[in-house]
């Protein structure tokens, strides 16, 4: 996949994962986009380490949109503990 396609997934991502985990959290429609992407690429990477298969395929495919949502909750639960820790 190229950046273009990355960039997208990944805003895309981070839009569903937000719908998926709803909260007020700080940082808005900048950070949003940029856990999606992030999320994106730590999906991909756990669905190599750990179920050893290549779940980012492309761009039309499940496991792709399945990676990157479940790494963007992740990174989004994450972010929330941070920044609930500073407060």
């Amino acid at each position: 996949m190229g950046i273009i396609s990355w960039i997208v997934l990944g805003l895309l991502a981070g839009i569903i994962a937000k719908f998926l985990m709803p909260g007020k959290d700080p940082g808005g429609c900048i950070v949003t986009p940029l856990i999606g992407i992030a999320g994106g690429l730590l999906g991909g990477w756990l669905g190599k380490v750990i179920f050893g298969v290549e779940s980012i395929d492309g761009f039309f495919e499940i496991s792709t949109w399945i990676a990157a949502i479940v790494g963007s909750l992740i990174l989004l639960g994450l972010y929330r503990l941070v920044v609930r820790a500073k407060d």
